[in-house]
């Protein structure tokens, strides 16, 4: 086994069901990969986003997983995306409008967020993570 290589992820998810089955999916991609520790950083509101996230002065994550809305009434697409690259990001709204928004300014990595089947979003999430964190880990 190489050295292990940390990746830092960043998710911005409201909704528990889908937080913990984002989790989990990570979770089993980091026993898959072996080498790997995956660190995550989740915010279920969108205050810190602006408070935090966009104040600092660089960016510390590999990927981010970004819904929109938040249960108090914001957006987590306040995320400054000059700062936060589109490339490193993944939409992941139930709104396909919300998930155009964030094609136009760049992202390219957009799963719709259904619901009815939470089991096959969450297999099309952890397709994009695992090309990510194998980009990351130079791997492709």
């Amino acid at each position: 086994m190489g050295k292990v290589k940390d990746i830092h992820v960043l998710l911005l998810e409201d909704d528990l069901e889908t937080l913990s089955r984002v989790l989990q999916c990570l979770y089993e991609l980091q026993n898959s990969l072996k080498d790997v520790n995956i660190a995550v950083t989740t915010f279920s509101e969108y205050e810190p986003v602006e408070k935090y996230l966009n104040q600092a002065e660089k960016n510390i994550y590999d990927i981010v997983i970004l819904d929109r809305d938040t249960f108090e009434g914001g957006s987590f697409h306040a995320l400054d995306l000059n700062k936060y690259e589109p490339d490193k990001v993944i939409g992941i709204s139930s709104i396909p409008p919300y998930n155009e928004e964030l094609r136009a300014k760049g992202v390219k990595r957009l799963v719709h967020k259904d619901y009815q089947n939470l089991d096959a979003f969450i297999e099309k999430v952890k397709a994009h993570l695992e090309e990510m964190l194998l980009q990351v880990l130079g791997r492709r």
